[in-house]
């Protein structure tokens, strides 16, 4: 026997079914909404991870790397970062200045710490000491659970001064340690890495594909840095680290560990000099000594740059000549141009003074 629905008896159905409260259409739409927006939303907030003040006291040297494939570049579509590097290096002026207030290393949300090292030497890694060091590259560092699956891991901190112990609750802000020189690294900074379910996520692009970056608009697509932090962060496709005048002969070595003398009236020697980081192929540096009436002392102007160079140190001088330096304030001025315009300017002074 077969078994028939009337016709009459479906229609009725199908008439229920269409007359069902709009509303419950509506609430239905609402809730499909609020999820996609809850998925577009940032999971995390982040707080800046230095005590420092960014562009004055601390810079970005490097950022992730968005290049899948063998070459590198970072969000922006720029040259600041190079192949496979999974993080945000934020980069202190001199070694000194690692030790102190813009040094100290903060949380960077609140969380929990997971695990930590903090016995490994300070020193530069350089050539084959990259060997003594394999496993452990990220040097003296934690790693710290946040919720919803996001961890952040800290790297190449100083010997011994992590204040916080594997199970330690933070909050965001909070003191973990001091920067150092320790692991895979030539200069003083923190590497920091984002991850969510362990995966590497780019703070500054977080809802762009791991390879895409943006060059008309770095960040459109969002940021994971709270508004204070992300106003102190905007891109810079190169910053003046370092620029002063020292009494002789200068050295990366020098500038870094802040040892250079600065020139008094007596001085044999009075050289200006400036420690750039990020720039690009085809920059052209050029750096300009000025006396007091204005006239110049001594110039330089270097030819294009070959490919990017992540940090370049320039200096401009002349001995003492037998009459003495004459009297008053020394002006120096340096131009990076890119592309026919001035990319980096920064103009500094000095008025010897008698010991």
């Amino acid at each position: 026997m077969t078994s028939r629905t009337p016709t009459r008896t479906i229609r009725r159905a199908q008439g229920r079914i269409l007359r069902a409260p709009f509303a419950l259409l509506l609430a239905a739409l609402a809730v499909g909404t609020a999820r996609a927006e809850e998925a577009r939303a940032p999971a995390i907030s982040l707080h800046l991870p230095l005590a420092c003040e960014p562009g004055r006291t601390c810079f970005v040297q490097h950022y992730v790397d968005r290049d899948a494939g063998p070459g590198a570049r970072d969000y922006a579509c720029g040259s600041r970062t190079y192949d496979g590097h999974n993080g945000t290096d934020f980069r202190v002026r001199t070694g000194a200045e690692a030790r102190g207030r813009a040094g100290l290393v903060l949380a960077v949300a609140p969380g929990r710490v997971l695990r930590v090292r903090a016995d490994m030497a300070d020193g530069r890694v350089r050539g084959a000491d990259a060997a003594e060091i394999k496993g452990a590259e990220c040097g003296n560092g934690l790693v710290v659970a946040h919720a919803d699956g996001w961890e952040s891991q800290y790297c190449h901190m100083a010997r011994n001064s992590l204040v916080v112990r594997p199970g330690d609750t933070v909050a965001a802000g909070q003191p973990l340690g001091q920067v150092g020189l320790s692991g895979m690294t030539e200069f003083p900074h923190l590497h920091l890495t984002l991850r969510h379910g362990g995966q590497v996520v780019d703070p500054f692009a977080p809802g762009s594909p791991a390879d895409a970056c943006d060059p008309a608009a770095p960040g459109r697509g969002g940021t994971l840095w709270e508004p204070k932090a992300a106003a102190l962060l905007g891109y810079q496709a190169g910053s003046v680290l370092n620029a002063g005048f020292a009494d002789g002969p200068v050295s990366m070595e020098g500038v870094e560990t802040d040892t250079l003398r600065v020139p008094g009236a007596d001085s044999g020697a009075l050289v200006a000099y400036v420690r750039a980081i990020g720039l690009e192929t085809g920059d052209v540096q050029s750096l300009v000594l000025t006396d007091p009436a204005g006239a110049v002392v001594a110039r330089s102007v270097q030819p294009a740059l070959e490919r990017p160079r992540a940090q370049s140190l320039l200096f401009v001088g002349r001995k003492r000549p037998a009459e003495g330096w004459p009297a008053g304030a020394y002006t120096a001025r340096f131009q990076v141009e890119r592309a026919g315009r001035v990319a980096l300017e920064k103009t500094f002074g000095l008025a010897p003074r008698a010991p």
